[in-house]
């Protein structure tokens, strides 16, 4: 593993334990300059995920509730004017940081959750004619409960489309529970920086820097293809999926240690980085019940390139 990555993972850890695929998957998107949504039941670590990392970089965090009366400069921000110079002046709102935290964002009206399109997609804020450009690196982490569906709205698929990875937690392993009874893990652990916001930008030029084959560049499309194709989808993956399959490949790559990608790495990164896109038929609803299971069947439906 890259040794950076490996630093910045062992510190994550402290405070989220057993959970070591998550944080690679979310390196992955962090590398890539993706977003990302965490959908879990409640109590499994989502919010302590993403504040995790961010304390890990010395970057500047938000956190934001997104409830029912969340208004859009509450997000973006608003211009007004001074009342000791008379000049207008830019306040900028939440979104103007390192790391975006959206806590249950699917609670916030549509028009608020569309305050975040422009941010997550041109990585800058218009008001009042102005662009404000977000500070570099950018990271929106988006939380959201799958279960309870009674005072939320349902995320557009514009604004799931330009989610890099939807991830899952998951309850901890049995062994790994026990650990958290006794360790001390239910109160929130402070973590100390270990890696500098030039080192995010410099890892990101490394990953993107990471040599892909012919053949690996047709087993994505070639995945990306079937889902659109596929009689379980009534909707397939767009180019941003692609796109966002291949950068994340290469950043999963960089975080392995290797300079080039390999065909693990797409499959890897396939399931958080496309199903979120999808939107199964009734007959793939019938067979797979969700997306994932959807997802994963195209995969290993999917011939895999000799490399």
């Amino acid at each position: 593993m890259n040794p950076k990555i490996q630093l910045l993972t062992e510190n994550i850890e402290r405070s989220i334990i057993g959970k070591r695929e998550v944080i690679l998957k979310l390196m992955a998107a962090l590398l890539s300059g993706g977003h990302v949504l965490i959908e879990d039941v409640p109590g499994v670590g989502k919010t302590r995920l993403v504040t995790a990392l961010s304390e890990s970089v010395s970057g500047t965090c938000s956190r934001i509730q997104f409830t029912p009366d969340l208004m859009p400069s509450d997000i973006t921000g608003f211009t007004m004017i001074n009342p000791k110079t008379g000049e207008s002046e830019f306040r900028p709102g939440a979104a103007m940081c390192n790391f975006l935290l959206a806590d249950e964002i699917n609670r916030a009206s549509p028009k608020a959750q569309s305050a975040l399109l422009e941010v997550m997609e041109e990585l800058q804020i218009s008001a009042d004619g102005v662009t404000h450009k977000l500070p570099v690196p950018f990271m929106a982490l988006a939380t959201q409960n799958p279960v309870e569906t009674y005072g939320t709205y349902h995320l557009p698929e514009a604004q799931m489309d330009r989610f890099m990875l939807k991830v899952s937690i998951g309850y901890p392993a049995p062994e790994d529970e026990i650990k958290l009874l006794g360790g001390g893990f239910g109160k929130a652990v402070k973590l100390e920086p270990v890696m500098e916001l030039s080192d995010i930008v410099e890892l990101r030029r490394q990953a993107e820097a990471v040599r892909v084959t012919d053949s690996v560049k047709r087993y994505i499309l070639g995945i990306v293809t079937a889902t659109r194709e596929s009689e379980y989808t009534l909707l397939g993956a767009s180019p941003r999926g692609s796109i966002a399959l291949y950068s994340a490949a290469k950043s999963f790559a960089l975080i392995s240690g290797r300079d080039f990608a390999v065909p693990e790495d797409v499959k890897t990164m396939a399931v958080e980085v496309l199903a979120h896109r999808l939107m199964l038929s009734p007959k793939g609803k019938s067979q797979f019940g969700n997306a994932e299971a959807a997802m994963a069947d195209i995969l290993a439906k999917t011939p895999v390139p000799a490399e």
